[in-house]
């Protein structure tokens, strides 16, 4: 049975807008469902434990998909998402594999925070597959390979758009955007057509574009653990 662990953010204040934001719930739902159906076992873990904050634009009813509506009749994966636990006690050898759903949130806890960033760092130093979808390729922001470069240089990834971030009017209020990042970080980024499904695979790591993409990238993920 594969085990596989999910990082969902704490952090709900986007920016000094007064909104709110955290994880994308069609991001963690249809991963979550995509693991559960293969019987894999899934912890789930945050920075601050407990429920992670739900973006409420993930909460419209046009961001609505199979996946979500599962959820929203699922009381046991609601109690596991109410009481996530505390990131800095999970260790990366308990598991086979890490998913990193987005949402505006891991923008500014998880690519800051150090705890995510050692996590990531022995994960893929011990070939563990990585999968992370639309903003959170973000948190691989300083997180560095094990000869000391970034990650992400010289590989294949792609992550939420900038032309996405304007068509959502973000880009002033994020701390960064994850297209502009992965290129300076040396990444070798590509992308699909906004909106649409879009994931590579290089190496042990996954990254998926958009909403769009978590199922797809989720498939990815197992694909890797065989």
């Amino acid at each position: 049975m594969a085990r596989i662990l999910m990082v969902l953010t704490s952090h709900d204040q986007l920016g000094d807008t007064g909104k709110k934001t955290g994880f994308w719930l069609e991001e963690f739902a249809a991963p979550y469902y995509v693991f559960k159906d293969v019987g894999a076992q899934i912890t789930l873990a945050s920075p601050q434990g407990g429920q992670p904050p739900l973006d409420p634009k993930s909460d419209d009813a046009d961001a609505q998909t199979d996946a979500t509506r599962r959820f929203k009749a699922d009381a046991d994966a609601q109690n596991q998402l109410a009481s996530t636990v505390l990131l800095s006690s999970v260790k990366v050898d308990d598991f086979d594999a890490v998913f990193y759903p987005g949402g505006h949130g891991p923008l500014w806890d998880l690519a800051e925070d150090a705890t995510s960033i050692a996590l990531i760092e022995k994960a893929f130093a011990a070939g563990k597959p990585l999968a992370l979808v639309c903003h959170a390729p973000g948190v691989l922001r300083h997180t560095k390979a094990p000869d000391g470069s970034p990650l992400v240089q010289g590989k294949k990834v792609t992550g939420f758009t900038n032309s996405e971030e304007e068509a959502v009017q973000l880009t002033q209020v994020v701390p960064f955007l994850v297209e502009d990042m992965l290129k300076a970080s040396g990444g070798v980024y590509s992308k699909g057509a906004d909106w649409a499904p879009y994931v590579l695979t290089d190496g042990t790591l996954i990254t998926g574009q958009n909403p769009a993409s978590s199922e797809q990238g989720a498939h990815a993920l197992l694909k890797q653990l065989g």
